[in-house]
């Protein structure tokens, strides 16, 4: 293994040397830099071949046990959506609302409802998709990616309360303060976008928002004339291929955390975390933790929940690990925007304020014990037996509480609606 990294190392030295530094541009160096990446990645597969196996038949058990499920509905439903015009509805029946909040167009209502009851990467996606049909800037459609992204419903109160820490009321504690952590990241985000120049046009005006929403709806179906048969067909294509893809990623991360600990990375991260935080009273498990929670989000969840760091810094960490989401998920929503002009950078930068926001909250919640929660002995199942729900289980919650939503979003519009009819007749008749 030391042969292979110097290797690496030597090609990557050997590239960088053959251009003078006036030549050298960080496009090209990064290409050097990922060639030798991807040269030790395969020697080590090669290296370890027992390990790398045994990864990634966790990693594709986990996808097709948890990650598939829970997201299938959502992309068929978000495509079918999309080809339905019934975006463009929402967009024009929610602006009022969104705008105000957050300062993105109607049309996020959909990625706010998929991605508050879903999970990574879905949100990501459909954002994409209303980028690519010039339905939000590129200002707005970075900020709403980042603050819809949120780790799934299900695995918070199933899998991580009952499944790792065996305490089923820690769910609702960690949904609550992660959601309202990343709503908090999306308030702040408003406030950021005031210094945009571009922002897709809102046109208030006294006609009747359902009547507007319904001619876009027209619009839009008149826009798009495939038959059922074609749009149903084409929504499960791309969900497939889309799923495909993160099947792969979650792999490739699960291989990669094995390959790290076995050449002793993972020891050497650990080690500068537990020197970073120990002055704050860290204990050094939580820092393990948080080393493997900073590449995937099961893993660093599970290790949490059986470290042997206090009680309090064992779900704190935990919240942070939920909202980080791990570099395998930031790796799978850039390759949902790849194709696009979304940058990553305000992504990234929010997960970060999300992580410590979610954590602050959590800490305060526990420690001023605003939410009682009874310390249990954690759940030491394997990591493939940390779901205990079925996989028609996961996929029939993942549509529930989608279609919830979804259902309340526009209810929530129509609402906004018919009140903001009643008070421009009273103005018009005073």
């Amino acid at each position: 293994m030391i042969v292979t990294a110097s290797l690496a190392t030597c090609i990557t030295l050997f590239f960088a040397k053959s251009f003078t530094k006036s030549e050298i541009k960080a496009r090209q160096f990064s290409r050097y830099f990922w060639t030798a990446c991807v040269i030790f990645f395969i020697a080590s597969m090669v290296t370890y071949p027992k390990e790398v196996y045994e990864a990634s038949v966790r990693g594709l058990k986990a996808w097709w046990d948890i990650v598939f499920p829970a997201l299938l509905p959502f992309f068929i439903g978000a495509e079918l959506l999309m080809g339905f015009g019934l975006v463009r509805f929402m967009g024009v029946l929610l602006e009022p609302v969104m705008r105000p909040l957050f300062n993105v167009p109607g049309s996020g209502s959909l990625v706010t409802a998929i991605g508050y009851t879903s999970g990574f990467p879905i949100s990501s996606f459909v954002t994409a998709k209303l980028r690519k049909e010039g339905l939000c800037t590129r200002g707005e459609a970075e900020r709403l990616m980042s603050f819809t992204n949120n780790a799934s419903p299900l695995f918070m109160l199933v899998a991580v309360s009952v499944g790792m820490f065996n305490n089923p009321s820690l769910g609702i504690l960690l949904a609550t303060t992660h959601y309202l952590a990343n709503l908090t990241v999306g308030l702040g985000l408003r406030a950021y976008s005031r210094k945009e120049r571009e922002t897709t046009p809102f046109y208030p005006s006294s006609e009747h928002l359902l009547k507007r929403a319904f001619r876009e709806l027209k619009k839009a179906q008149a826009e798009d004339t495939r038959p059922f048969g074609k749009l149903l067909g084409d929504a499960i294509a791309t969900s497939a291929d889309k799923l495909l893809v993160i099947g792969g990623f979650v792999i490739i991360f699960s291989i990669l955390i094995s390959v790290l600990k076995e050449i002793g990375f993972m020891g050497l991260l650990i080690s500068a975390l537990n020197f970073l935080f120990s002055p704050f009273g860290i204990h050094p498990a939580a820092s393990a933790a948080l080393a493997q929670g900073l590449f995937e989000i099961t893993l660093g969840c599970k290790a949490a929940s059986e470290s042997a760091a206090p009680f309090i810094q064992q779900i704190t960490v935990t919240s942070a690990i939920l909202a980080w989401s791990g570099l395998s998920v930031h790796a799978q929503v850039a390759s949902m925007v790849s194709d696009t002009d979304i940058r990553m950078l305000p992504f990234l930068i929010a997960r970060f304020f999300h992580a410590l926001i979610a954590a602050a909250y959590t800490y305060i919640v526990i420690s001023t014990n605003l939410f009682p929660i009874h310390q249990v002995q954690p759940s030491f199942k394997p990591l493939d037996a940390a779901l205990p729900v079925s996989w028609l289980g996961v996929f029939y919650s993942s549509l529930k509480w989608g279609t919830f939503a979804l259902l309340s979003l526009i209810i929530v519009g129509i609402a906004f609606s018919i009140l903001r009819s009643v008070r421009l007749y009273r103005f018009k008749y005073r």
